[in-house]
């Protein structure tokens, strides 16, 4: 069964449970400037969410196109997409519980539609706490439904229920609809991995269950006070993501062996005289990032490569995919020949790329030119300092940060040369980068980390200390988006898409007050990202970081035993306990561009 196949019989099954199909919306949000992307597939349809009548009625159906930009960087392993497509199927104040657990059921498993072995589902629910009950009506579903398979489903096997962090949805921001979820696992038939866990079950990250498919029941309203109360409209949202079931589907290891990408991997093997295996790195970021590109530039709001916003982040995904195709081989232009690959596979459920071919050949074509102009001024400071003898680690860092240079590349001409480049060297200049400049749409840090006076040094530990508060007071979701600290006060960037409140910004102030009263030691340890991972430290996972063979700083705030106030990625300097820091106070909160808010203090003595 092919990946358009697939997505044509979730429509079809929907259709005929009386959903109206809708086309999928833009990949570019129309109205909601807290986002760049379309990032799933509910996006589009928060307003009739919340009431709003729409006109296809209150069953609805569709797959939506979907661009995440937060893992860029990720992509290359066997499992991260920036773009995808998320099937979904909606009730708005119809259906509840039972027509959708059933039906998800029914699609997964009827030999009429996808056919999985009933075996091989698995399932998770919410499991109450003080804020709502454990799901009891899910769970009796699933177990009715096992049952008519001749599977004896019991709750803590087959069922399990997990708290909020696992099985909850919402709500977006500090109020509104929220619910419960149950979500729907697929068994692999894989062995367990003992490393991550004595026992497996549905939630564990060993591979064995792979996630295929979430239902949400919005029933709840969590209002200003932090109380749940019952939605007068119930909906239900749910999404399944295209890729990944295709790949279970089809039986292969990696959504990039799925038939989708197939003929991409086809054409880059033949653009480079390369095969897939053995490279899949580099052929899985051309394949994602130009399809990303494709869907991008080819969309009914197209937007074209620049240096901000949405534009940028084109940019960024055409050059990683050109320096791939380069590691690769690929001197001249190809990126326009893979899309031309994807207008042809998605063309007939995406008019739109069919539509706009010209478009994104032409915008493909001249961004192409114009990186390959970067890339000719990188080989031409390369060659100066080859006339100056070797190239250190910090000169071919130099040609990486400042020319865009790929550090593969360089060390291919160095090798031809019967000379190499000192990783460890470029390795640890790469970490000055990544600390000192986390993305150049956070800004960059003009003092902070280059300046290690106790003023600075006590001022950098005050952020660790915000960015936990802030996190306790608005919600996990908030994340540093850019720093700056001079001596005389820090200024902290944080993603959240509303106006901090007085009651708030005083709640931030005295956890962070309290945790300098409370003099908790701080201290460092240098982890690999898995182990920061486990550790649950918070702050910039980049796989470069990994993919170097470095590790990582990670520093923790408070005393193990009670449990820690922060534990967060950074490269430093800090005080030794948070009494040095005497006492905080914010100056400011401010906006600084859709969805990012900032922060400006002072610690006592400033």
């Amino acid at each position: 069964m092919t990946t358009n196949e697939i997505r044509q019989k979730f429509l079809d099954f929907f259709q005929e449970k009386g959903h109206a199909i809708i086309p999928s919306a833009s990949v570019v949000p129309e109205n909601d400037p807290t986002v760049l992307f379309t990032t799933a597939g509910m996006h589009p349809l928060v307003p009739y969410l919340q009431g709003q009548v729409h006109p296809g009625g209150k069953r609805l159906a569709d797959s939506q196109k979907c661009v995440r930009t937060d893992d860029i960087d990720e992509v290359g392993d066997n499992r991260h997409l920036t773009f995808f497509e998320m099937l979904g199927n909606w009730s708005l104040g119809d259906y509840f519980k039972q027509e959708a657990i059933s039906w998800s059921f029914e699609f997964l498993t009827s030999k009429d539609w996808l056919g999985i072995d009933p075996k091989k589902i698995y399932v998770t629910v919410f499991e109450g706490d003080a804020d709502a009950p454990q799901d009891d009506e899910s769970i009796g579903i699933w177990q009715g439904l096992f049952e008519t398979v001749g599977i004896a489903a019991e709750l803590g096997d087959r069922i399990r229920a997990y708290p909020k962090k696992k099985n909850w949805w919402g709500p977006a921001g500090l109020t509104g609809p929220c619910g419960p979820d149950t979500e729907i696992f697929y068994d692999t038939g894989k062995a367990h991995n003992p490393f991550f866990g004595v026992e497996c079950h549905q939630n564990c990250d060993c591979g064995k269950f792979v996630e295929i498919w979430n239902n949400v029941f919005m029933e709840y309203d969590k209002q200003a006070d932090g109380s749940f109360v019952a939605l007068k409209q119930k909906n239900v949202d749910t999404g399944m993501g295209l890729e990944r079931i295709a790949a279970v589907i089809q039986n292969v290891d990696t959504i990039f062996e799925t038939d989708a990408f197939q003929p991409v991997i086809a054409k880059i093997t033949s653009l480079s005289n390369k095969s897939y295996e053995g490279n899949e790195r580099a052929f899985r970021i051309i394949a994602d990032h130009l399809r990303a590109a494709t869907f991008i530039i080819g969309d009914q709001r197209g937007v074209s490569p620049s240096n901000v916003g949405q534009g940028y982040i084109v940019r960024r995904l055409l050059r990683r995919a050109i320096r791939e195709g380069r590691r690769l081989g690929i001197l001249d232009p190809f990126t326009h020949l893979i899309a031309e690959v994807y207008a042809g596979e998605y063309g007939g459920h995406y008019a739109e790329l069919t539509q706009n071919l010209s478009k994104i050949v032409d915008e493909l074509k001249k961004e192409e030119e114009k990186f390959g102009k970067t890339l000719e001024k990188g080989m031409k400071e390369l060659e100066k300092m080859l006339s100056k003898g070797a190239i250190s680690g910090e000169g071919a860092f130099l040609l990486f940060s400042s020319y865009g240079f790929p550090l593969e590349l360089t060390e291919e001409i160095l090798r031809e040369k019967g000379e190499s480049v000192d990783r460890a060297v470029f390795q640890s200049e790469f970490k000055k980068h990544q600390e000192l400049s986390r993305s150049s749409s956070a800004g960059s840090f003009k003092g902070g980390l280059a300046d290690n006076s106790v003023e600075t040094t006590r001022l950098h530990t005050a952020t660790h200390l915000l960015h936990q508060a802030l996190r306790t007071v608005l919600g996990d979701h908030v994340a540093q988006k850019g720093s700056n600290i001079t001596a005389e006060r820090l200024r902290f960037d944080f993603s959240h898409d509303q106006k901090m409140t007085p009651e708030q910004i005083v709640k931030v102030e005295e956890l962070v007050n309290e945790s300098i009263q409370k003099d908790y030691p701080v201290h460092c340890e240098q982890l690999t990202v898995d182990e920061a991972k486990s550790r649950g430290a918070i702050g910039l996972f980049e796989d470069k970081y990994a993919q170097l063979g470095g590790k990582i700083n990670v520093y923790f705030v408070g005393d193990e035993k009670k449990g820690f106030f922060s534990k967060e990625i950074c490269g430093g300097p800090h005080v030794e306990h948070t009494a040095e820091l005497g006492s905080f106070k914010i100056q400011k909160e401010e906006a600084v561009s859709a969805g990012v808010r900032r922060i400006k203090a002072t610690v006592a003595g400033m």
